[in-house]
């Protein structure tokens, strides 16, 4: 079964039931001893980038802000033939859409949504809830990012089957004052090193 560590502050790592094992903005947390099938970047600050941490296959694929944007600006499409990743806009006054982006993955059956660094952005309202999304990650600390109470309206918004807030406080792990204030009927909150099956 498929699966997910909540490693910290913005950091995941998925598992498919095939136990390919994908990173998302590696950084937070201590547990990086799987090695990747695939890395994904949503934008370059410190704190979402740290690739130091992973031990690479050769065949590890690294998906990067950068590489997300054809020769129109368009948003691309990644795919495997197992795990499908569509880039998508992420931004806000600390974070050029130019460079930042959110992922949506599929695998196993599922639409899981990460936002990356980001507030509102009309495309979660317009386009998001068609997708019937399985999971959503969404950032809420209020400083870089959307803040609690926007983050929880774009949860609702979007009515993915489960919402999990992140990126919740700068330089922190977690904060368990936002996740509580984090307020949505389809809310699931993890904590670092927690994981989970993803249903």
């Amino acid at each position: 079964m498929a699966s997910v560590k909540y490693l910290g502050h913005a950091s995941l790592r998925f598992t498919t039931s095939s136990k390919k094992v994908i990173y998302l903005d590696p950084y937070a947390g201590d547990d990086y001893s799987l090695s990747p099938d695939l890395v994904l970047v949503t934008h370059e600050h410190y704190d979402h980038n740290n690739l130091s941490l992973l031990k690479m296959k050769d065949s590890t694929v690294i998906i990067r802000a950068k590489n997300c944007f054809d020769e129109q600006g368009r948003y691309r499409v990644f795919s495997d033939g197992e795990i499908k990743v569509t880039s998508c806009p992420a931004a806000n006054k600390n974070h050029s859409i130019k460079e930042c982006v959110g992922f949506i993955l599929e695998f196993d059956n599922l639409k899981i949504y990460c936002a990356g660094d980001t507030s509102y952005l009309p495309f979660m309202k317009d386009y998001l809830p068609s997708l019937k999304l399985d999971y959503a990650f969404l950032p809420c600390d209020g400083i870089y990012n959307m803040d609690v109470n926007q983050a929880s309206e774009v949860a609702k918004m979007i009515n993915a089957r489960h919402v999990i807030p992140i990126h919740m406080w700068p330089g922190a792990l977690f904060s368990e004052e936002v996740a509580q204030k984090f307020s949505c009927l389809n809310k699931l909150v993890l904590h670092p090193g927690e994981e989970i099956n993803l249903d």
